[in-house]
């Protein structure tokens, strides 16, 4: 129980350390079950046809049953559908925040892109109660935006399609990309698109990256007892990564995200970033 709980509280991306090539798999042994990385596909496509895709329905009925009990409460904390007796807070992300709260005289508007059905929003929120102003923004596929917006939505916390449509009706001080780039169909160009918005502050956490070498493109298989899920995913060339700040923004600070992985010579790491907007 305790080493599936340590797997619920970093999946997705969920690396455990000791992962390890096998067959062309990356695999990581929990309780019996594997969670997989297969392939280096060259294409997008391929890894699309070769998956179920993160639209799935059986991720958002699992999502929206955890955070059901979350909402009523039952639960303390969800991630990835996964519910537990107590928050697995981010202190290197709320730290973020909270410096970004105090920049702004306590207004502190977040823009969580890819972020379900407000996980990130409720792992924080209790921290940031000492804020005078929050406000939660989440932007996410159509169904989780329907569904967030008729059963979690409150006064913080709100659900848009697109940024453009989130910026029609909030002011965001930061930009928190949480475990999402890497499920982009083409993330420097996502980045290259969202940093030309100029949000003052720019949070990246729970991403993976290569240490050397190209990026790599994979399918993550999900185990059963999560829910019943395939979708590509990249590992991503971390100075690649960085480059696409350069020109907008400055690197405050780097942190290690929990996970890493090794296979054929390669290695691959978990970070998150905090990045501010050039003066």
């Amino acid at each position: 129980m305790k080493m599936r709980q340590m797997a619920k509280s970093l999946f997705p991306p969920i690396i455990v350390s000791g992962l390890r090539r096998l067959g062309g798999l990356l695999t990581a042994q929990i309780d019996s079950e594997v969670i997989r990385f297969v392939g280096d596909f060259a294409s997008w496509a391929d890894a699309s046809a070769a998956s179920t895709g993160y639209a799935a329905s059986e991720i958002l009925e699992k999502t929206r049953t955890a955070m059901r009990k979350v909402r009523d409460g039952e639960a303390v904390y969800e991630r990835d559908s996964i519910i537990f007796d107590e928050t697995q807070h981010s202190f290197p992300l709320l730290a973020g925040l909270l410096r970004v709260a105090t920049a702004n005289e306590s207004r502190l508007s977040v823009l969580d892109f890819g972020g379900a059905l407000g996980s990130s929003y409720f792992q924080c929120r209790q921290f940031l109660s000492v804020a005078k102003q929050l406000r939660w923004s989440v932007v996410e596929q159509p169904a989780h935006v329907a569904c967030g917006q008729a059963e979690f939505a409150n006064d913080e916390l709100h659900f848009y399609g697109t940024i453009d449509e989130c910026l029609v009706s909030e002011r965001p001080n930061v930009l928190l990309l949480s475990g999402v780039v890497q499920y982009l169909r083409e993330p420097y160009k996502f980045l290259a698109d969202s940093l030309r918005y100029k949000f003052d502050h720019v949070i990246v956490d729970r991403t993976a990256f290569m240490r050397d070498g190209g990026d790599h493109l994979t399918v993550q298989h999900v185990p059963a007892w999560i829910y019943q899920a395939s979708y590509p995913a990249w590992f991503l060339l971390e100075e690649r990564f960085l480059a696409c700040f350069n020109h907008w923004y400055d690197l405050l600070a780097s942190f290690p995200a929990p996970g890493s992985i090794q296979f054929d010579g390669r290695e691959a790491d978990y970070k998150g970033f905090m990045f501010k907007l050039k003066e």
